[in-house]
């Protein structure tokens, strides 16, 4: 296996590993820098099979009884920070990170995040499906992404019965990734994860706690309205019925100004135009003033500082 795996997908990449070794160098080069370790050396065996899109990686994983850690030396070496979604397909695993363990049967889901530690267990054979993507993919923000660490999330039930099976199928045809429709599937996998995460954060119902709930529908309003030129502090306070100040206050304690969450959530957008094969001929321009960048140029220059390359020239490369 090699560095191919976070380029944009050509090909399914697979690995057999026959040691311990291999198997471990191979995780850490398609994840992120983890320990691993076996109580059965000798007969270890190990099947990855991957496909990258779009900053998305999604892994196949086939493997005999280990142990997978990830710690604090690890984190502190590592620049790269991500959310990684397991969904069991066989076998069973425990996840452990915030201080919660979470026992995952055939069906079910969980979410971890690589910023701080976790260890995986498994001491039978088993095979699992990880997605791994940045956290700026999801709306949602990771802080609340991480209530959901370690948390088990059943696929035999509610939105996690419906999830599920989409995800089932993604796992068995990695191939489709390298399609030009990849980067919809692999985005169509991060947004009905996303709804999961909303259901079980309680986000789609009525919050008991009404800062919550107005901060949940504040997120909701800035993406519907995100092609609005008007959209700004002033008329999203008048639209809740709150002061901008507040407003300014309610996103602080996020950590994020209430510009540059528009700003993010409005690129994020353009850069999956960008990549939409069914877009291929609507000008950068277009693509721009469509999620309410009315200058050209602003909208450029604000591309490359997120992304570090022009939209053009992240068009012709993915």
């Amino acid at each position: 296996m090699n560095g191919a795996l976070a380029a944009p997908a050509e090909s399914v990449s697979t690995l057999v590993a026959r040691n311990i070794s291999d198997f471990r160098a191979a995780v850490s080069e398609s994840f992120v820098p983890l320990q691993v370790s076996t109580g059965g050396p000798d007969h270890f065996r190990g099947v990855i099979r991957g496909a990258s899109v779009d900053e998305v990686h999604v892994n196949d994983i086939r493997a005999t009884s280990h142990v997978v850690e990830r710690t604090t030396e690890l984190i502190a070496r590592g620049d790269r920070s991500y959310f990684k979604v397991s969904l069991m397909l066989a076998g069973t695993g425990l996840l452990i990170q915030d201080d919660r363990e979470a026992v995952l049967q055939a069906g079910d889901l969980a979410v971890y995040d690589t910023d701080r530690p976790y260890s995986l267990v498994f001491d039978q054979d088993f095979r699992t499906m990880v997605v791994m993507f940045p956290k700026h993919l999801i709306s949602l923000p990771a802080d609340m992404i991480g209530q959901l660490t370690a948390v088990r999330i059943s696929g035999q039930e509610g939105l996690g019965g419906m999830v599920v099976p989409y995800l089932t199928q993604l796992a068995g045809n990695l191939d489709q990734l390298a399609g030009t429709t990849g980067a919809r599937l692999a985005h169509s996998a991060l947004d009905l994860v996303t709804t999961v995460f909303t259901r079980e954060l309680g986000l789609d119902q009525v919050s008991a706690d009404p800062h919550r709930a107005l901060m949940q529908r504040i997120r909701s309003h800035i993406d519907r309205h995100l092609a609005s030129t008007d959209l700004g502090p002033a008329t999203i306070a008048a639209a809740h019925f709150i002061s901008t100040r507040h407003l300014h206050g309610l996103f602080q304690e996020q950590g994020v100004t209430v510009s540059t969450w528009i700003r993010t959530r409005r690129l994020e957008q353009c850069r999956r135009d960008l990549l939409d094969p069914m877009l291929a001929d609507r000008p950068v321009a277009a693509i721009a003033a469509r999620w309410g960048f009315v200058d050209a140029a602003h909208f450029s220059r604000a591309f490359k500082s997120a992304y570090g390359v022009s939209p053009s020239e992240y068009r012709s490369t993915h």
